[in-house]
């Protein structure tokens, strides 16, 4: 099989194959990068059967740039299902790695590039790139030039279809959320997403309040009117509560904590009327985990 690439790319993986000695194959069952250190696939990584010695290991770097490439091999050699269904189809788009949290992102507000980038500084900016390349050949992303010349990626209207799909989607992990793992990151998007996605409107209905919201080095905000939500980036001049709840955040909206023994234990800072924050509590919910799926997880 003969693949055409662009130019920087081809010049790329040329030079990083020559260099390396690699081989590539392209077949039925996808793509796949070896030599004798390590072999890569668009089906996963493994370790060759030979003896292997920790010095011939590749390191992070190596790594990386490796996934990149595979990455953008197998967007041109885009791997199937081999299903007649709408939800292959789906995911066949949307499914691999990092591309949901893309549009997470992206459900929030357009960015360029680099804010991309910033919000996202695990995923390598090959990655990056070849996912919205991707999403872009497949009509879920378009580039726009905003007033300033600068060029932004935005979802399309058919991209916009997956908002309620990435809150329920949303919604049912964010029971599986334990404490923070020493790796995650909290932006302003993804506070913004988790409000919306466990918003409750029936909570709301006939409400008018605000609130400005810190987690951690994050300030967001948001509007309630009549069970509806409008979130935004920093602090909200007027709000009706201003609450920093610290690590209690996650243990009230689960309910695992009250707002008044978390008061009590000065582990949530406010300025306006407490009573608030246990609206805040009843408005922004997080359901617990079913019976069933507790008894099969121990």
């Amino acid at each position: 099989m003969n693949i055409e690439l662009g130019e920087s790319e081809d010049r790329k993986i040329g030079r990083a194959m020559t260099e390396a000695r690699w081989k590539l194959v392209v077949d039925q069952q996808g793509v796949t990068i070896a030599s004798d250190r390590f072999q890569f696939t668009t089906n996963g990584t493994r370790q060759p059967e030979t003896d292997f010695d920790e010095s011939m290991a590749m390191n992070s770097a190596e790594s990386s740039y490796m996934e990149a490439v595979i990455s953008q091999l197998q967007t041109m050699t885009r791997r199937t299902y081999g299903q007649f269904c709408g939800l292959s189809r789906a995911l066949e788009i949307v499914g691999e790695r990092w591309s949901m949290l893309f549009i997470r992102d992206l459900l929030i507000r357009p960015k360029t590039f680099h804010e991309m980038h910033e919000g996202f500084p695990s995923a390598a900016a090959d990655i990056l790139s070849a996912r919205l390349r991707e999403l872009e050949h497949s009509g879920v992303v378009r580039r726009v030039q905003d007033a300033d010349g600068e060029t932004r990626y935005t979802l399309t209207e058919f991209g916009r279809e997956l908002d309620d799909i990435v809150i329920r989607l949303g919604r049912w992990g964010a029971r599986l959320l334990g404490d923070p793992r020493p790796e995650d990151v909290v932006t302003s998007d993804s506070i913004r997403m988790a409000l919306r996605t466990t918003f409750r409107p029936e909570a709301a209905a006939g409400l008018t309040v605000s609130y400005q919201l810190t987690v951690g080095d994050v300030v967001v905000h948001a509007k309630i009117n009549d069970g509806t939500i409008d979130t935004g980036d920093g602090p909200l001049p007027g709000a009706d509560l201003v609450l920093d709840p610290g690590m209690a955040l996650k243990p009230m909206m689960t309910g695992e904590l009250t707002p008044a023994d978390a008061i009590e234990s000065g582990d949530v800072k406010f300025l306006g009327d407490p009573s608030l924050i246990t609206t805040f509590t009843k408005l922004f919910r997080i359901m617990p985990m079913p019976q069933e799926a507790l008894t099969h997880s121990r």
